[in-house]
């Protein structure tokens, strides 16, 4: 099969198309023939370097976000893989971070879940990493809960953006910020108030606030401290947000490092069908046009995820 593989860590130059031995499901794993595989700012992370952070192993196949058709099902479960059968069409994240940028994957059963049928695998591709960050971001770190206030900066992008709509299905007063030209796009997916960052100062205009989840970091993180009231979090998807500035603003700092979780995605998966998650896709490549899409992702300025098809 044809999979997207690192031999060494390095820029996009280390990335190569090439032909690889198809994989085998183990016990409680599926094969899936991948339809979709979304680029994710982790995918050139790894490829920079972090994946020796994570301990992965050279070489490795890229991509940890995908969906597509069960090809087969590697043995009795307990676990659940018994909800899968050959032809289902499915969508999920992959806790290895790797493997996705192929024709086949092969991973644990419970790292995927149905694809509702009303959507279609660019779009199920796009769900699982930014979905999850945020859930795990706003609800397990930052404890919002119905009727607070909550700001999210970048709110236009991927996870931004599917922060903003679970925030409103938990009943949250939704403050986003962006670029004006995705003021309306925010607006629809629920957002109370919109900030334009290119014409406003969001600290000038936000108070009180009892979370912040922050999806851009540097600067627009040191000034979002200043939004937060007294016993208030900021959740950051970036970087560390700082513990001095924490204690002098009396206030709650966490990082959101996603994993994968069967139950939050099976929740996720719900709102999917009840069309209540509305998902962005910006652009669609061929597995070939790998490196078009990283140094797509890595600019920022994809309005939407990246899909790759093999």
């Amino acid at each position: 099969m044809k999979a997207v593989r690192i031999k060494r860590y390095g820029n996009e130059e280390v990335v190569e198309l090439a032909e690889v031995e198809r994989p085998t499901p183990g016990e409680n794993q599926l094969l899936v023939k991948v339809q979709a595989a979304a680029v994710n700012p982790v995918d050139w992370k790894i490829r920079d370097g972090l994946g020796e952070m994570f301990g992965l192993k050279l070489p490795l196949i890229l991509g940890c976000e995908v969906a597509g058709t069960v090809e087969a099902v590697g043995g009795p479960s307990p676990t659940g893989i018994k909800d899968f059968v050959a032809g289902d069409e499915v969508y999920g994240y992959l806790g290895a971070y790797s493997g996705g940028y192929a024709e086949y994957v092969a991973a644990p059963a419970g790292e995927f879940v149905l694809k509702p049928k009303q959507i279609d695998f660019d779009t199920a591709a796009s769900v699982p990493v930014a979905a999850l960050t945020a859930w795990q971001g706003i609800f397990d770190q930052g404890e919002l809960a119905s009727g607070q206030r909550v700001l999210i900066t970048g709110a236009s992008g991927a996870v931004g953006s599917m922060a903003v709509q679970l925030a409103k299905s938990k009943g949250a007063y939704v403050i986003g910020t962006g670029s004006g030209r995705n003021e309306q796009f925010v607006r629809k997916l629920g957002a109370d108030e919109f900030i334009d960052y290119k014409k406003a100062k969001f600290e000038d205009k936000v108070s009180g606030a009892d979370v912040v989840f922050d999806t851009v970091g540097g600067d627009t993180q040191e000034r979002a401290f200043q939004t937060l009231k007294r016993g208030g979090i900021l959740v950051s998807t970036v970087n560390p947000p700082s513990a001095e500035k924490a204690k002098e603003f009396g206030v709650t700092v966490a990082m959101v490092m996603v994993t994968p979780k069967t139950d939050q995605l099976a929740e996720i998966n719900r709102l999917l069908e009840s069309e209540k998650l509305k998902v962005r896709v910006a652009t669609v490549l061929p597995l070939a046009e790998v490196k078009k899409a990283h140094q797509l992702s890595a600019s920022g300025h994809a309005d939407g995820k990246i899909i790759l098809r093999p």
